[in-house]
């Protein structure tokens, strides 16, 4: 379980990362567009009513994310890794297409519930793929270039506004269009992507209550489940708010408005990621807590960055401050499945991080409900804000007491 292996990966361990490139931009690219396209969709769907009930939407998603994820992950530790991730792509490209074709407020929430069920799939899956074949030297570069799929599918996401407001195209449209390229990517997926040759996960995986048990009594994976969760609180509001935001304070059109709120920040968590992942893996090679201080420097970049954006006074000042975030974010977020790799057997590590991704998302959700119905009561923003910024200061000490395992 050491994360000093000396081998170099060879040419099939990058490409495994490159082939899930374009599966994770489609994972973020789906889940984005719903929230820079959402006054052309509530003008399109009126029983869409109050801020609440678009929070509600957006919360079914996570809702049902976050119950299944620790089961598809333990699916994942005992099954084929890459059918999993074809499969999963397959589905929630379909039901992309199918929300393209919904009519009404109940419609779009089931939808939405069943990209949950096929989504909750992909990331413990992939990424426990990836740390299987880049072990200890590249692994957080590799996590890193992954995770560059995602920012760029956000940032893809973010001009779909512009797509929207097309009188030719419309978000019907886009949503069609994405689910489709989904289904047809899904085909040479399956011939091309590998699993590990030797992969004892299948036969020394524990059973559910066997690994349940090993997990929540080990010290250091209970703090990073918290320490996963609390900055993400931010982070999904950032993610599914911003535009909103952005369009109601400062007056801006819904292309602008999704343009700004998500081009920057997005360009930011791709430096982010990219020197995130360099710098830790260099750091490893000094200590084995190299991955965290440099998560844990990420997640400081939070404090200023959100109170920044809650007191923003202009456009300018609100984009520098989520530049800021977004390069903290890519520092977190590059380093999150690396530590876990440093603190779980191998056998459990998708487990692991599903259960991650079920307490972090399901508190997502509920952060998304809870800011919408927080603005129906006209809550300042710089109070909702400043209790991020105290949130993200409390993270980096949670992360600074997880010891790695050698």
């Amino acid at each position: 379980m050491s994360d000093h292996a000396p081998a170099s990966p060879g040419r099939i361990a990058w490409l495994v990362v490159a082939l899930l490139l374009p599966v994770a931009l489609l994972n973020y690219l789906d889940r984005q567009m719903l929230a820079a396209m959402k006054s052309s969709m509530v003008a399109d769907i009126p029983d869409i009513a109050t801020k609440a009930h678009w929070g509600f939407v957006l919360g079914s998603f996570k809702w049902v994310y976050a119950l299944l994820s620790p089961f598809a992950g333990y699916v994942s530790d005992h099954v084929s890794r890459r059918r999993v991730i074809v499969a999963s792509l397959f589905v929630w490209s379909a039901v992309t297409f199918l929300t393209g074709h919904v009519g009404s407020l109940n419609g779009l929430i089931a939808t939405r519930a069943v990209m949950g069920v096929s989504e909750a799939f992909y990331i413990p899956t992939a990424l426990a793929l990836i740390t299987e074949f880049h072990l200890g030297a590249t692994r957080s570069r590799a996590v890193g270039l992954h995770q560059m799929g995602i920012y760029l599918g956000v940032i893809l996401g973010g001009f779909s506004g512009y797509v929207a407001d097309s009188p030719a195209l419309g978000w019907r449209w886009a949503f069609a269009v994405c689910g489709g390229v989904g289904v047809l990517y899904s085909l040479p997926l399956m011939a091309l992507l590998r699993d590990p040759p030797h992969r004892p996960d299948a036969v020394r995986s524990p059973a559910p209550l066997a690994a349940a048990r090993e997990l929540l009594g080990n010290a250091g994976f209970v703090l990073l489940v918290l320490y996963f969760t609390l900055p993400a609180l931010a982070g999904w509001v950032v993610k599914d708010w911003m535009p909103d935001i952005l369009k109601e304070q400062f007056g801006l059109g819904q292309g602008k408005a999704g343009v700004s709120a998500v081009l920057y920040v997005q360009l930011a968590s791709l430096a982010g990621a990219g020197l995130g992942g360099w710098l830790a893996d260099w750091w490893m090679r000094r200590t084995p807590r190299g991955r965290i201080f440099v998560s844990a420097i990420g997640t400081l970049c939070f404090l200023p960055a959100l109170f920044g954006v809650g007191n923003a006074g202009t456009l300018s000042m609100a984009v520098a401050c989520l530049i800021l975030f977004g390069l903290g974010w890519g520092f977190f977020d590059t380093n999150n499945m690396p530590i876990l790799c440093q603190i779980v057997r191998p056998e459990l590590r998708a487990t692991g991080y599903g259960v991650m991704n079920m307490v972090s998302i399901s508190c997502g959700g509920f952060a998304d409900w809870g800011f919408g119905a927080l603005r129906d009561r006209n809550v300042p923003l710089n109070m909702i804000f400043g209790v991020f910024a105290g949130i993200a200061l409390l993270s980096a000490g949670i992360v600074l007491l997880i010891r790695p395992r050698e």
